[in-house]
Formats: C-alpha cells, structure tokens, sequence
C-alpha cells in the first residue's frame, strides 16, 4: 500500500483543495471515497483507510474548504496558519453548500479518469453525510454506492430559525466571525447523557483516548463561522426539498451507520427516520445499521474494529453486485 497526497482546485475558484489516496498493491477491487464531518480533516481517517487498502480497497478522500490543509486562499499562506482571509470553519462567500459538493465530485471525476471501470463507492460522516445526501440527489447515478454515517435531520422550523438567527448575527458581525452562542446553541446539549463527562466532546466516543486525540489536535474542534454555520444550515434545509430528494436513483445501494447514544442522529430516532424516509422515497437497496450504545463517531469507538469490517464487507458485497451486472 502506499499513501499520496495531491491538491486540486476547488469551485470557490481560488482554494486548492488538499486530497489524500490510499492506494493498495495491484488493481483495487473498488474506491471508497470518505468525506469527513466538521471541524476535522481527512487524514482522521488513516487507520480505517490503511485497513481497507491493505484489503485491496483504494480510499480517497478531501479536506472541505475551511478544514485542514485546504484552507488558504494560496500555497503562499501556508506559514501562517489559518490566516486572516479563510479561517478554520469558513468554507466560501458563494454558495458554500454547493461548493462543498463540488468539491467532492471534483475529486471523484479525478479518481475516476484514473481508475476506470471500478465500481466507486463514497462513505459521508457527520456533516460529511449531509454533504453526500446533497451529492447523492445531484451526482448519486454517477456512483455506485453509499455510506451515510453519523448522520440526523433537524426540524425544518428550527433550522428555519437558526438561519435567520446566523444571518442576523453576521449583518452585525460579519460571516467570517466566531460565534460562541450559535456554537453553545447547536451543541452544548450533545453531552446531557454522558454521566460525569471529562470533556465537552465526550459525546463522540466512549474511548477516552480517541477523545482526548481529538481534544489534543489543533486542526480539530474549532468553532465554526457564521458563515460555516450557515453552510451547514443549508446543507441540512436542502434535504427537506422532496424535488430534490426524489433525483436520487431508486437502485443505488445505501448503507446507514450510526451509534444508539449519537445526539446528532437523535440517539438512533433521526436516524430511523432519515432511512424510512429513503424507503418512503423508493429507494430499492436501503439498509441500516445501529450500534448498541456507540456514540457519534464510529470509525474511532471502543468497537471501531467491528465497524471498519461492516465497511469493509458491504463495500466488497456491493462492489461484487456491481461487477456481476457489468
């Protein structure tokens, strides 16, 4: 196995977008492209890549705008941090949310050309999964099967109001500021069932250690911008457009994944509901997955071995489906 990293052009039209392949010996049996939740970065992701490409699996995967390393406006900004003019949580002015979907089929168009006639799968995690459930309805018949992990649904009237809250904020302090209150509002409850928590991020895994790792990382927990917020918002509002929804093909195969203590999917009930709503939609190959008492991040839980071999097994089985209809 060997591991490149590479950067390419983003569709705010002036980040280049940071990219990582893990790229097992021979010719891989299938992609799996990850797009990774907030506040974090792809390179997260290693252990669980290098797993699968050590199966013959090629994994690849991009830091959204604002994460990682795609957050400077040019390679010249590197030294200095996040700087001034794109800080961490701040994705674009123009229509980030369709941005971030741009991005990932930006790289899956790249990974495609040079793997032909490999069946493509993209796994989302968090607001990596609201990101892909946006793909899916505008790119999903260009790919062969999805991973929806750590995913929810807000009701529409709360993100109604928490868009026009975010927009009333950044008339007042600009959308590239840090609101404390919008941050407090969207997540200080995510711990409420967590007895005698360590750590305000304990709501993502039941090891102690893979929290602290995270508590540790700098490219990781920052609060995001109002205009990161409002990314998200959008994301999330756009899933409630049924003419939207109903673009996605009715055979593709999709798997969700979410852990029964995850706040972001209601504790397993958001969850349900998002994958009954993909039935309700006709969705032909849709299945669901929960994990006894697992929190929000599955790929880094106390039983993430487990998780990493689910992964792996329906990929190699929808992979096979997809070989056998060609």
């Amino acid at each position: 196995m060997k591991k490149k990293e590479f950067y390419y052009d983003s569709a705010d039209g002036v980040t280049k977008i940071h990219g990582i392949e893990w790229i097992p010996e021979g010719k891989p049996m299938c992609i799996l492209q990850i797009v990774h939740g907030m506040a974090e970065y792809i390179n997260r992701y290693d252990r669980l890549a290098v797993f699968l490409a050590e199966k013959g699996i090629l994994v690849t995967g991009n830091d959204h705008l604002g994460h990682g390393k795609s957050i400077y406006k040019n390679m010249e900004e590197a030294g200095n941090g996040a700087g001034s003019s794109h800080p961490y949580g701040y994705f674009c002015h123009q229509d980030p949310a369709t941005a971030a979907v741009e991005d990932v089929q930006s790289l899956k168009k790249r990974i495609r050309k040079e793997n032909p006639g490999i069946p493509y799968l993209i796994m989302g995690h968090s607001m990596g999964s609201f990101i892909l459930r946006n793909y899916l309805c505008a790119y999903g018949a260009e790919i062969d099967g999805a991973i929806i992990m750590g995913t929810g649904m807000q009701p529409k009237g709360l993100l109604g109001f928490s868009k026009k809250l975010v927009k009333f904020l950044t008339v007042f302090q600009g959308e590239k500021h840090k609101s404390a209150l919008v941050n407090a509002l969207a997540f200080g409850s995510y711990n409420k069932r967590i007895p005698h928590p360590v750590s305000s991020m304990d709501w993502l895994s039941r090891d102690s250690v893979e929290v602290a790792r995270y508590n540790e990382d700098p490219l990781c927990g920052f609060t995001f911008t109002l205009g990161g917020f409002a990314t998200l918002f959008e994301l999330i509002d756009r899933l409630h457009d049924k003419s939207r929804l109903e673009k996605m093909p009715k055979d593709l195969p999709v798997l969700f994944m979410a852990g029964t203590e995850d706040p972001v999917g209601d504790y397993g009930k958001a969850v349900e509901g998002v994958y009954q709503s993909f039935r309700d939609l006709g969705m032909e190959d849709v299945s669901l997955k929960l994990y006894e008492n697992d929190r929000h991040e599955l790929v880094n839980e106390s039983d993430r071995e487990l998780v990493w071999k689910d992964i792996y097994e329906w990929a190699v089985k929808t992979a096979g489906k997809k070989e056998a209809e060609n």
